[in-house]
């Protein structure tokens, strides 16, 4: 797994190391001769910097890039420095760097490479005056652009910006910052790698899944094995309302793809003709309804539960006037599995939070912001500034395992939080989130119920979204092409098992 911090921890960090013998100065020239080493130097070359010690790395790095044959340009916002940065900044000097002050009249243009070391991942705010000028030119500039540690600009901690830099590349330096991965990141870094300066991480990281951490989930199919020993699951939902049967049979296939050994999905029964067309390997429970709308039965549900390794509830399932009643009473009886997501979410909004500290059942929540506003009571805003603490404080509040989605999903039971940043564009289309509710309530089926299990189908349902992207488009891709590319994702993943270390 890669790791990933907050803009805190990583500054405690580099104090610890500061402290424990090795210096700034020293730090400073590993993050610039890392940073020369990560790129594919060519042609004209200018370095902003700004006046901390992000400015500091681009004068090492203009040190470096001089010795080794090129001309770079540096041009400063200030002629203020830190400390160590002075060191480095005179060093570049006296071996012949062109320098200049910024000034709103430079253009960039003539430029092939332009490195970004205005400001650090300390920046909270919005840039204004001579930052955001020049920040402006960076973007305007066409060339191609290297961010170094984070994108000046850009939150450190939750990736959200009204103005950054756009970068090609994005160095980071010792650790990824959360706010790499967050909010707005995607949108505004092409690519990024990490660069190792030594420094050692004191304090809580949070952990990025890849392929061979999902590998290591999902257990070998044994010959002497039948559909019950992976697992029986319901999939509860849907109403008259509800807009589509295919997507409610989309739920059911993504169950059955992700390894469910018998998906049934129990609909309002006046529906069920309208559904059954469309389901091949899984079954149908007809739900008691009055005008499409599922009622409360107490019978049927204790049926369900007892028949269930796992249930996954509310996606499809509109307001109907017994929702609380139903949701009441499966937190109240099951021991088993509970997935509650869309309209689920939306009705324990209404209910005791209660209910979820003394149910009996693990308990998997999976809200996009605006439903973990009604949950929370925090608004989206509030939300987005700090989203892994927000999470995190819900999830150990309530005894729950809370999936946040986003750019970056946030998986956390308030003591153990990963992030997938797996995932594209194409899948902001209606039934993505229904795909992963089927992908997830089969893993619930046969895996144990961990942050890290929730994580892993997280990743491979976004997986398999960007497998479906690059054949179909991000504007053509629909819910069931994320369905259909759900194996070559798993193959992949599980591929990635065999390979050396």
């Amino acid at each position: 797994m890669r790791t990933a911090v907050s803009v805190e921890t990583m500054r405690q960090s580099d104090q610890n190391t500061i402290k424990n013998g090795t210096s700034g100065l020293v730090l400073m020239h590993r993050a610039g001769e890392s940073i020369y080493h990560a790129v594919s130097w060519h042609g004209k070359i200018a370095i902003l910097c700004g006046s901390g010690n992000n400015g500091g790395d681009g004068y090492v790095l203009a040190s470096l890039l001089q010795k080794n044959g090129y001309s770079p340009t540096l041009i400063r916002l200030s002629d203020r420095f830190s400390p160590d940065g002075k060191a480095c900044y005179e060093e570049a000097i006296a071996l012949g760097t062109e320098d200049c002050l910024f000034s709103p009249s430079i253009n960039l243009s003539s430029y092939d490479i332009v490195v970004d070391c205005l400001l650090g991942t300390g920046f909270s705010g919005i840039p204004e005056g001579v930052m955001a000028a020049a920040i402006h030119a960076i973007n305007r500039s066409g060339a191609y652009v290297v961010s170094v540690d984070i994108n000046s600009g850009l939150n450190g901690d939750s990736g959200q910006s009204h103005l950054c830099v756009c970068s090609d590349l994005t160095v980071s330096v010792g650790t990824l910052k959360t706010g790499l991965l967050l909010g707005n990141a995607k949108d505004v870094i092409k690519d990024k790698i990490n660069v190792d300066i030594g420094i050692p991480i004191t304090g809580k990281s949070y952990s990025i899944l890849e392929a061979r951490d999902v590998a290591q989930c999902i257990p070998p199919r044994l010959h002497a094995s039948h559909k019950g020993t992976y697992g029986y699951v319901t999939l509860l939902g849907g109403c008259a309302q509800y807009s589509g049967a295919v997507k409610l049979a989309n739920l059911s296939c993504a169950a059955m793809r992700a390894g469910a050994g018998v998906c049934r999905l129990a609909v309002p029964a006046e529906i069920t003709s309208s559904v059954a067309p469309y389901l091949l390997e899984s079954t149908l429970e007809p739900i008691p309804s009055l005008c499409g709308i599922m009622q409360y039965e107490p019978a049927i549900l204790d049926r369900l539960l007892t028949s269930s390794a796992a249930i996954g509830v509310g996606m499809g399932w509109g307001s109907g006037t017994d929702n609380e009643r139903i949701l009441t009473y499966l937190l109240s009886h099951s021991v088993k599995p509970l997935l509650i997501d869309a309209d689920g979410l939306n009705t324990l909004a209404r209910l005791d939070p209660n209910l979820l500290k003394s149910a009996n059942c693990p308990i998997v929540l999976t809200p996009h912001v605006r439903e973990f506003s009604r949950l929370c009571g925090l608004t989206d805003g509030e939300i987005l500034s700090d989203p892994i603490r927000c999470a995190e404080h819900y999830a150990q509040e309530h005894g729950v395992i809370l999936l946040l989605k986003g750019t970056t999903t946030i998986v956390t039971d308030g003591n153990q939080t990963y992030l997938t940043d797996r995932g594209c564009p194409g899948m902001a289309t209606a039934g993505s989130g229904d795909v992963l509710s089927g992908v997830l309530t089969a893993f619930l089926g046969y895996l144990s119920v961990t942050p890290l299990t929730i994580a892993a189908g997280a990743y491979l349902t976004g997986r398999a979204g960007e497998l479906a992207e690059k054949e179909m488009t991000a504007i053509s891709m629909c819910a069931s092409d994320t369905v259909k590319h759900l194996p070559a994702a798993i193959k992949e993943i599980l591929d990635a098992k065999e390979e050396p270390k």
